[in-house]
């Protein structure tokens, strides 16, 4: 099994969401984050004085998939979420040892 982590931008989240289920996928968290990389910040006007935000707002989407799907899913969420210009996102991935849950005990791909 394998997480991704997907930081991507706030309107981009049906597409993804869409994307996602289209393939299986079940289950999904959305957390609202600020950060920056290459996009970096930018710059914004109150009551007449001009200051930089370093931190953009952005989604991160995080779900767990079977090592088959890793391909596709990675696949579909890039077409979703590309718009082409600096500060579409990121997809990290992560090896997941196990999962539980909580309410059955289920173990493993069974609890995904």
């Amino acid at each position: 099994m394998k997480k991704l982590e997907i930081i991507t931008r706030n309107h981009k989240l049906d597409d993804v969401k869409e994307a996602l289920t289209g393939l299986g996928i079940k289950g999904m968290t959305v957390t609202e984050v600020k950060g920056f990389g290459r996009q970096g910040g930018h710059k914004e006007v109150y009551r007449g004085a001009e200051y930089q935000v370093d931190f953009v707002p952005k989604i991160k989407i995080e779900t767990v998939v079977e090592e088959g799907i890793v391909p596709q899913a990675v696949e579909a969420v890039s077409k979703a979420a590309r718009t082409g210009k600096v500060g579409d996102g990121k997809i990290f991935i992560s090896p997941v040892d196990d999962v539980v849950r909580i309410r059955t005990g289920e173990s493993g791909p069974d609890a995904v």
